[in-house]
């Protein structure tokens, strides 16, 4: 292999991005544990292909690597000029990968595409209050909504918002959008071989300057020994979802580091309230015992999820009482994770029907998050021991996701993961559990009413109270059984230079090669 880099280009990224000068070189690989469902940065609401997506797209806000809301495509941070106007002024002279300028009419048909309810993309609920785009100048567009909406500026910053190039877009079907991507990012779409590799390279025009890595190989590897094996043997560069057992293997090895950050996503077994249709309309409860709320209680008093953190996570997770962190706006210390109560479950199932126990089936994924597979069987053997008598059934991600999460055919109990870089809860609420949305299979009528109150609420303080009483009606109702914070774990090769952040997201454009591949 060839020697050490000069050491300028590793100066110059520790000083920021605008002033990397050297050309692209060397390759690194990433192993995330799936391979996406989709390329098209509108049509999912997924981290495996959000990560690849952001190193193809832009969008008019971002978050630094603190997590900051930074400008963008956007010159300068919006500026909210109506109670339901905000207006954005674009950076000048900044073109996609085709050639085709990113202006205001860009802006505004990427936008309007987004939330077109013709298209029914799986990315558009968290936008449902955006209203139209309106061009004001060539580099100046103002996003009108139905009603004040408190977070436009935070979702700007989200993957599901990139800005896309019009007439390429146009032009080509759903399908091969789905399959062949042009974006502003630093990297370039070169090929996509199914199951086995996502192949970019580097955009030596991009508007920041040209990215310090020449081309960037996304692998997927769903089994968490083989993906760990390929690390160290030097075959993949950044590994996802290390096994917590391993952790220190990784940490101590000549070759590797470890590299963790506490993690925006919680893990929890959604249930089945509700029927949904194709077309996501409500059609009435679910037929099936996770519609009583007593059943959903006992579950959620049958498990220890401190436990599973100890046995299966290695420690390596920290106990929620909701879906939200502590960095997440809504969050309610007060709200306390429940406690098993053998007593209790018996008690809920008796006065539910079930004094002889029941029978459910558990679906989850296996390869996307950590241990995932694993953690459901020990939720599996918890909730059997209880009295309620749980099948596991896993899938391959994308057929999960892709075929039974977003089509309400994951019933009647299925464990996501589930992150939001808004750090809101809007963000987990709305998309998961409000009547309608892709994800959601419940319903509750006083919840509803309470998120509607809380998306059109600008005063931050009245905004909190009401996720306070949003928070204590999930929890009474049994919405979903909330397990734990997930803490990040990446494995990585000596020969980059990179760190993990909080929001999942793997970028390019923030690595340096110490030694080409």
């Amino acid at each position: 292999m060839p020697g050490w880099r000069p050491i300028l280009p590793l100066i110059l990224l520790t000083l920021g991005p605008t002033l990397a000068a050297a050309a692209p070189t060397g390759t690194v690989v990433i192993a995330q544990g799936v391979d996406p469902t989709t390329l098209d940065p509108m049509n999912h609401q997924e981290t495996p292909a959000g990560v690849v997506a952001r190193n193809i797209f832009d969008t008019l806000l971002e978050r630094d690597e603190q997590l900051v809301v930074r400008p963008a495509l956007a010159a300068e941070m919006p500026k909210l000029v109506a109670p339901t106007a905000w207006e954005f002024k674009l950076r000048s002279g900044v073109r996609f990968h085709n050639g085709e300028p990113v202006d205001a009419e860009a802006v505004k048909w990427s936008l309007e595409r987004l939330v077109d309810p013709k298209l029914k993309l799986r990315g558009s609920p968290p936008f449902s209050p955006i209203d139209r785009v309106e061009v004001v100048d060539p580099l100046t567009v103002r996003v009108h909504t139905k009603a004040p909406w408190p977070i436009l500026d935070t979702l700007m910053s989200t993957g599901q918002s990139a800005i896309l190039p019009p007439k390429y877009y146009r032009e080509k079907d759903a399908a091969y959008l789905a399959r062949n991507p042009v974006g502003s990012g630093p990297f370039k779409f070169v090929r996509w071989v199914k199951d086995d590799r996502i192949e970019l390279e580097a955009n030596e025009q991009y508007w920041r300057g040209a990215p310090r890595v020449a081309k960037v190989v996304f692998r997927p590897i769903p089994d968490d020994a083989v993906r760990v094996a390929a690390l160290q043997n030097g075959e993949i560069d950044v590994a996802v979802n290390i096994p917590p057992h391993l952790a220190t293997v990784i940490a101590n090895h000549p070759k590797l580091f470890l590299s963790t950050a506490p993690s925006v996503r919680t893990i929890q077994l959604l249930y089945y309230t509700h029927q949904y249709d194709a077309q996501h309309k409500l059609v009435g409860p679910y037929p099936g015992p996770t519609a009583d709320r007593r059943v959903r209680l006992a579950m959620n008093y049958a498990v220890d999820v401190d436990d599973i953190i100890r046995t299966v996570l290695d420690g390596k997770a920290t106990r929620v009482a909701t879906m939200l962190t502590d960095k997440h706006f809504g969050f309610d210390p007060s709200i306390k994770p429940i406690k098993p109560d053998p007593a209790r479950v018996k008690q809920l199932l008796t006065e539910a029907g079930f004094p002889g126990g029941l029978e459910i089936t558990l679906n989850s994924p296996q390869g996307r998050y950590i241990r995932d597979k694993e953690v459901a069987e020990a939720l599996a053997g918890q909730l059997t021991k209880a009295g309620i008598r749980t099948t596991l059934r896993t899938h391959e991600w994308v057929h999960y996701f892709g075929t039974l999460g977003y089509n309400h055919r994951a019933a009647p109990v299925w464990l996501i993961g589930w992150g939001t870089s808004t750090y809101d809860a809007e963000a987990v609420y709305v998309p998961l559990f409000r009547s309608g949305r892709f994800l959601s299979n419940y319903y509750n009528a006083d919840f509803e009413g309470l998120i509607e109150q809380a998306q059109s609420t600008m005063d931050a303080r009245k905004r909190a109270e009401l996720y306070q009483r949003i928070n204590r009606i999930w929890v009474e109702d049994a919405a979903a059984m909330p397990l734990y914070q997930q803490q990040d774990l990446y494995g990585a090769n000596r020969r980059i230079q990179w760190k993990a952040r909080g929001d999942e997201l793997i970028k390019g454009y923030e690595m340096a090669v110490r030694e080409a591949r």
